[in-house]
């Protein structure tokens, strides 16, 4: 979480882009007026969960109740209610990934402020290109001995490596540097131009992540795009994953799949795929969150004329389940899946 920035300073950015928010974590619903239906928290089909998309009558925008149970609330109320966080620490951060990448509308601010803000995000992007254009490959790094480490052996050129990435805003001992080593990963829009880069900071003595409240971290456009791995010998099929080091278990099961991870459960329900795409796997966490992301993007996908299934794994993830079943256990399993 941004350091500085309140609870309800940012349940009064979300409200701002309350129907921005609506339409990615409740793609299910619809538009009355000026509020947002929907069948409950978790976004199924229905009307008994209403959301209020602008401030009217001194009620603020983003204030939902759900009639048929008389839960009633804030944005992140419900963003926490249906990401089924942990803590609310993992809530705050999830709307911060969101805020990243939902400018205000236009309507919404001065001309000013939204050239501001527009500004901003492309400096991001730029930024992001510059810190993933300083990387060096990955092979023979401690970026790829994190990775071996955990069994992955698909690598790409979309990850690099850098030893020395500024880290800002972190709850880190003084003793320690203000730059770590990491692995980086380019996000990209299916025309393939660099949108983002997420970083995966390291520690430097153990060689696993880093001990950082937030040791992964996105700069940059994430919303709708992913990070991609091609190689696959056929070009209508894609496997979709969650975190990147789920979806390149996969990858090393499954080397001649093309791949993208959308790096969180929220962004994998909100990818865009490329065209010509006519299969899509999703390569989901064997949670909650994972799940309700997966049926959001399969709710999308007939309409594109796109096939799809789910691929979940036996254990947490797929990364839990590569080394507790070897790389061919793991492709046996996988396999089977997508024939089933």
């Amino acid at each position: 979480m941004r350091v500085g920035v309140s609870v309800a300073e940012i349940s009064a950015d979300l409200g701002a882009r309350a129907e921005c928010f609506c339409r990615a974590y409740f793609p299910q619903g619809y538009r009355q007026g000026d509020y947002w239906q929907v069948g409950d928290t978790s976004g199924a089909v229905g009307r008994s969960l209403v959301i209020r998309l602008h401030a009217q009558d001194g009620r603020k925008a983003g204030g939902w109740t759900d009639y048929a149970t008389g839960e009633f609330g804030d944005l992140i109320d419900l963003l926490h209610a249906k990401l089924g966080s942990q803590s609310l620490r993992e809530t705050l951060h999830e709307a911060q990934h969101f805020l990243g990448t939902a400018p205000l509308p236009v309507s919404k601010v001065p001309k000013k402020v939204s050239r501001d803000a527009g500004a901003a995000n492309t400096k991001r992007i730029a930024s992001a290109r510059r810190l993933f254009a300083d990387g060096r490959p990955v092979l023979g790094t401690a970026a790829a001995a994190y990775l071996h480490r955990r069994g992955i052996a698909r690598f790409g050129p979309a990850l690099r490596f850098h030893p020395r990435v500024y880290l800002r805003g972190d709850d880190r001992t003084s003793d320690h540097p203000r730059n770590s080593p990491a692995l980086l990963a380019k996000i990209t829009d299916n025309q393939g131009n660099i949108t983002g880069c997420a970083r995966t900071y390291l520690d430097p003595t153990t060689g696993g992540i880093a001990d950082l409240r937030n040791p992964k971290r996105i700069l940059g456009q994430l919303h709708g795009n992913a990070v991609r791995f091609w190689s696959g010998s056929n070009p209508a099929d894609l496997i979709v994953g969650e975190g990147l080091e789920n979806t390149l278990s996969v990858g090393t099961a499954l080397p001649e799949f093309n791949l993208a991870s959308c790096l969180t459960a929220t962004h994998l329900g909100l990818f865009i795929p490329p065209s010509g795409i006519k299969r899509i796997w999703i390569a989901r966490d064997n949670d909650a969150a994972g799940e309700r992301a997966a049926h959001g993007l399969t709710g999308r996908l007939p309409s594109l004329g796109i096939e799809c299934r789910h691929l979940v794994p036996q254990l947490g993830d797929f990364n839990e389940d590569l080394p507790a079943f070897g790389k061919g256990g793991l492709r046996n399993v996988l396999l089977a899946a997508m024939k089933g």
